[in-house]
This record gives structure tokens, sequence and C-alpha cells, in this order.
């Protein structure tokens, strides 16, 4: 089994997907199990005082100025202390980061081999950098772009990489990088009409003749 263990402050926003169609069968099946960590849960209160919403608060100026605040870094430090536990094999850290290394099919290829993938999400103006001088971990980057956390990026992760845990999908064909694909895909009818117009299915996919339709396939992924 390959368990997910996600550092986030909002582990609600991973609900909707990460539950449903695929995801979903491949945490039923025991093929991968989903675990969260809200480093607010890690904020030393003093014994005998109710936490208030402001003792539970994980963010703070950051040093040397600048917009918007920062998440400290014993909190986080803390759940992914949490989440690693005497694991000692195995295990690897993500930090995600727009400087990161960029996500590839080949980068999910080399995440198959861990029995434990810790992502540390981050929020607002990003995590205290000192988080990563605690921890070994890899920077991995989605996309040439911000985005305002490390929720979708965790997502995109997880989906990749469990596409391609044995048992996952039911056929190895299913891996679109593992096949002949064409961008544009079709089913039937094979007529539809809309605004008077007929919209047909390219007659190379009707013929029955698998070499050509393979070589049209090619075409379409130029």
């Amino acid at each position: 089994m390959t368990t997910f263990h996600l550092i986030t402050l909002f582990p609600e926003s991973f609900e909707s997907y990460l539950q449903a169609s695929i995801l979903k069968r491949a945490q039923e099946k025991g093929l991968i199990s989903i675990k969260y960590y809200n480093p607010r849960d890690f904020v030393v209160i003093p014994k005998g005082k109710e936490p208030s919403y402001s003792d539970r608060r994980v963010d703070n100026r950051p040093y040397g100025g600048g917009p918007g605040m920062v998440i400290e870094a014993l909190p986080v430090i803390k759940a992914i202390e949490k989440a690693v536990g005497k694991k000692t094999k195995k295990v690897k850290i993500v930090f995600f980061s727009p400087s990161g290394k960029q996500f590839t099919n080949e980068t999910a290829d080399t995440f198959k081999k861990y029995t434990d993938i810790v992502m540390v999400c981050g929020r607002y103006e990003g995590i205290d950098a000192r988080v990563k001088k605690a921890f070994p971990m890899v920077d991995i980057s989605v996309g040439p772009y911000v985005l305002t956390g490390g929720e979708l990026p965790a997502m995109i992760m997880i989906d990749s990489i469990t596409r391609r845990i044995d048992g996952v999908l039911g056929d190895i064909q299913s891996l679109e990088e593992e096949r002949v694909a064409s961008p544009d895909v079709y089913t039937r009818p094979e007529v539809i009409e809309y605004k008077g117009k007929k919209l047909r299915v390219p007659k190379v996919l009707l013929s029955g003749h698998h070499q050509k339709m393979e070589e049209w396939k090619k075409k379409r992924q130029k």
C-alpha cells in the first residue's frame, strides 16, 4: 500500500476529488491510503487553557518585510514528524514550490517505489524555509504558474502516481502514455445534429482497419 500523508491547513479541500471515481476505489481496495495532518493541531498550548482561534494560528509576519503572512516552521515540522513516525525507508517528502523540479509522468513513475509520500502544502506567502532544514525533501512544481496553495498540486500528484500502481486501473492500456492516443476521441452515435449541422465520427474510425486507425491517431498526436 502507498500512503499519502498530507500536511495542510485545509484538509476539507481534498474530499470531493479524492473520494470519487478511481481514487475512491483505490482506497476501498486498500491500494492507497490518505492521511491528513493540520499544522494547527501541533501548536503548543499551555496546559489547562481552552484554546482560542488565535492560539491555533500558525501564520506570522515575514522577516524582511513584504505583504502577506508566512506559515511558521515548528507546527509544520511537528506535523511532518508525526507523519513520518519511525519510518526510515521508502519515505519521500515533497515541498511544493513554483521553482521546484517540474512534475512529469517520468517523475510520477519514480514515486511508485515509496510506501509513504509526505506532501507539504503551503498557503499564504509560503512556509518558513527552515522546514527544509529539518527534513530532507524534494521541491516539486506542477507547472510554470503560482497557485493559492499546495492542495491542488498534491491532488495532481496523488492522481498521477495512483494510476501507476498495479491493480488501480483494470487495464494497463488505460494509461494514455502507454498507448497511441489521439487528443480527440469519439463515441456513439455515429452522427449527431446541432444547429442544423451533422457532426460525424471520422470515417477511418469506422473502417475496422486497425493499422489505418493507429496511423490516424499518431498523426493527431502531432
